[in-house]
């Protein structure tokens, strides 16, 4: 017992140690003024009025970041504490109070984990964004531009990485601890009691994970959707320019969104992969008996061993950037040596942990023989589809491929028409080879060892996930370097914004590469839950899809997917809508601006003269007058809030509602048809937008050995735009939050199996009868 404690444990302490090594690297360039010394970089690179101009923005970000989450924080406790008495309630109606008790209580904590994860993310994002575009300007020569920035966002991604792997895997196995204390396990059955009331964690996380992704998505493309529109289509403005007014919302977006909603969406995937493992394996008192508590912490160990793994690759990393085409081979290179790392320690851990033969409770069959070499294959068709998965989004998100290239291309061929068609079809021919390759990898370790294969596979995918974590953050942090760059005055040199730019480009890159390794271990982890739910509610057939009730409702869940994606698009279109009037009203305003009013930017103050005046619209577009930043970061922060809630509602209620009324058959229906349905729309809509997002900087970034696809204020630069803008829900918003609906929808199930089974026998209060 003392050594896979000992493994775990010391796995998370030493990622939160190295988080913080990090942040100490992160830290030792100074931003604030009053922090400054005579050694400080900026003060090599910047004026004193450029200082203080990029404080001022740096400032506005973080407060904007900081507003946000605490009002969609505040939102969340009142969620937690509701949902946490009716899972109390219902729970303690279908078994005895005490699991009711022990399940709420991790919920809590999975929730509240959930929270200060995505917390920790948006805060070294922010923290770091200023300091990258420092070690931009800072550098003397390409070189050093390109190390030094490299280096401060890709440490801020291992930052969040880190500490959020470590977080995690401790907390969980402090509440293993915990309850493994408070029950008498020398009564085997208590085992599953334990793993059922453990599944609470998970549910807590992936709400969480909802409310963090649906909200902070809308936030961000409510705010860039709007400043392109207005900004760059209409104004003719660069990205990211002071004048326009939605630009720090649009940079608030990156770190809420982006990073808040992206930590709490994989430290869901974390939980419930391994609750799902730990629900399957506990199901089976002869596996309890044959490996002990060694063989029961197996997916623990997975992730402690992943930690260790991601740390040692992540070095290579270090200092090895010194020019833009550098950028993506490094990143694709640290997936690839985590990958082949990972695959021989976790047979070392599988042979070392597991029995010669062990038996488990399954789907397909009511119990099966398994072996450590089993498990080995499926674990590593986890960890190689990972990467596979991630390779292939490369492949269609970046302009290095032709792909991106031939969407670029049609902005020739017919304007915005053609450039939006020809990325529609390319998102829908990305999910093509991860779809096969998740069905290999769901029949290799379903035909092995069922359901807790799967459950294996998806921690495998997982096992990597603070390197993946620390590259898909790197990404939002050189954004936001390139918005503070290009808002700065006096304007920074601009191989300063070239430099963010080819990094940003990169990071979009990385940013696919995220988004769909989150959702293919989302499918892994829906399946497994989806299995787990099975084997709890003691089903030895397995589920016939034909049976009436499933397939009527593997119908409706197949349509669940569209109806939350026209939600979530919706609100964004609402939002940005508001947004865009905003713009709009803000540079038609004639309000009179007297010198020396508050109002004024630097420029203003010392170009107008005492007594002269200007109009407020008018001297915003010359830079003379501020925007009201604060007005279009309202706009967002109420707009997102007000729309997370029923697409989150949705999710929740639709498999609670089919347990309720019309019970168990019911809810594999819906897991089914979600599963599907969105996996696959997740992908294409993810890719889609990614690959327009890499069309428009393929253009502005003269990459393109077409003249008349170099450089921004064309015709075909505007269609690329549209093309972008059209794509930004789907990218992020709509799609990255189709993974939390599969898996929240599936670990919902699975808490509140106990409760569905105590209604009729597990046919709901309409008592319908089903042919099994």
């Amino acid at each position: 017992m003392a050594g896979v404690d000992g493994l775990i444990v010391g796995s998370g302490v030493i990622a939160i140690a190295f988080a913080w090594y990090l942040f100490t690297l992160v830290a030792a360039v100074q931003v604030n003024k009053t922090e400054l010394t005579e050694s400080s970089k900026i003060n090599s690179c910047m004026n004193e009025k450029q200082t203080d101009s990029m404080e001022v923005i740096y400032e506005a970000i973080r407060e904007g970041a900081d507003a946000f989450l605490m009002a969609e924080y505040k939102i969340c406790l009142i969620f937690v504490v509701c949902f946490a008495a009716v899972i109390f309630f219902l729970i303690g109606l279908g078994q005895d109070f005490e699991a009711a008790i022990l399940t709420t209580i991790a919920f809590v904590t999975g929730a509240f984990t959930s929270m200060f994860s995505g917390w920790i993310g948006m805060k070294v994002a922010v923290f770091a964004n200023a300091r990258t575009t420092i070690e931009a300007a800072a550098g003397t020569n390409e070189e050093e531009k390109y190390m030094g920035a490299f280096n401060m966002a890709f440490r801020a991604g291992g930052v969040m990485g880190f500490s959020l792997c470590g977080l995690g895997l401790l907390v969980l196995w402090f509440l293993l601890q915990i309850y493994s204390g408070y029950l008498d396990l020398t009564d085997l059955s208590e085992y599953e009691v334990m793993m059922d009331c453990i599944s609470g964690y998970g549910l807590g996380g992936s709400t969480i994970a909802m409310f963090g992704r649906v909200g902070g998505g809308i936030y961000t493309k409510a705010a860039d959707v709007g400043a392109d529109l207005v900004g760059k289509t209409e104004l003719d403005i660069p990205e990211d320019d002071p004048r326009n007014a939605a630009t720090i919302a649009d940079n608030v977006g990156d770190n809420v969104g982006d990073v808040a909603g992206m930590s709490s969406d994989l430290f869901g995937s974390f939980a419930e992969a391994t609750c799902a493992a730990l629900v399957i394996s506990a199901s089976s008192s002869e596996f309890v008996t044959e490996g002990g508590w060694s063989a029961l912490m197996f997916p623990l160990c997975i992730s402690a061993s992943g930690i260790l793994v991601c740390l040692v690759s992540s070095f290579l990393a270090m200092n090895a950037v010194k020019s833009q085409p550098q950028v993506e081979k490094t990143l694709k290179g640290q997936l690839i040596v985590t990958t082949v790392l990972m695959v021989p320690v976790g047979a070392i851990l599988a042979m070392s942990l597991l029995p010669a033969e062990f038996t488990l409770h399954g789907v397909a069959q009511a119990s099966f023989t398994a072996t450590p070499m089993k498990v080995v294959v499926c674990l590593s068709s986890g960890v190689i589809g990972g990467l596979v998965i991630g390779l292939i989004t490369e492949y269609y998100t970046s302009f290095s491929y032709s792909p991106v290239v031939e969407v670029a291309n049609s902005c020739k061929k017919g304007g915005a028409a053609t450039n939006i068609i020809y990325g529609l079809a390319l998102g829908y021919k990305s999910a093509i080879i991860p779809i096969m390759v998740l069905a290999v990898i769901i029949f290799l370790s379903f035909s092995l060892c069922d359901t807790y294969g799967v459950a294996v596979a998806a921690l495998g995918m997982l096992s990597t996930l603070a390197t993946c974590l620390s590259i898909d953050i790197y990404g939002p942090v050189c954004d936001n370097a390139g918005g503070i760059a290009e808002m700065t005055l006096p304007e920074l040199p601009e191989n300063v914004r070239e430099c963010t730019d080819a990094l940003d480009a990169a990071g979009n890159t990385t940013a696919a590469i995220g988004k769909g390794f989150a959702i293919g271990s989302a499918a892994l982890v829906s399946l497994a839950l989806y299995g787990a739910l099975v084997v709890r509610l003691e089903i030895t057939t397995g589920v016939n899809v034909l049976e009436p009730m499933t397939f009527s409702f593997l119908l409706i869940g197949a349509m669940l997917p569209y109806w939350f994606s026209a939600m979530t698009m919706k609100s964004v279109g609402e939002a940005a809508g508001a947004m865009v009037e905003e713009v709009r009203a803000q540079v038609k305003d004639e309000t009179i601006v007297t010198a020396g009013s508050d109002r004024l930017t630097g420029l203003g103050k010392e170009t107008m003269k005492p007594g002269s005046t200007v109009k407020a619209g008018v001297g915003i577009l010359q830079g003379l007058v501020k925007p009201d930043y604060k007005q279009c970061i309202d706009i967002s922060t109420k707009a997102s809030l007000k729309e997370m809630v029923p697409p989150s509602a949705l999710v929740i209620m639709a498999p609670l509602l089919a347990g309720t009324f019309f019970g168990v058959y019911a809810v594999f229906g819906i897991l089914t048809g979600g599963l599907v349905s969105g996996v696959q729309l997740a992908i294409s809509m993810s890719n889609t937008g990614g690959a327009w997002d890499n069309a428009k900087k393929y253009i502005e970034g003269k990459h393109s050995p077409d003249p008349d696809l170099q450089g921004k204020g064309t015709d075909y630069h505007k269609a690329a735009v549209v093309g972008d803008t059209v794509g930004d829900p789907l990218k992020d918003t709509s799609g990255p939050a189709l993974n939390i609906l599969m898996k929240l929808m599936a670990i919902l199930s699975l808490v509140f199996a106990e409760y569905f089974k105590a209604i009729n026998e597990g046919r709901g209060l309409l008592n319908i009868p089903v042919n099994v």
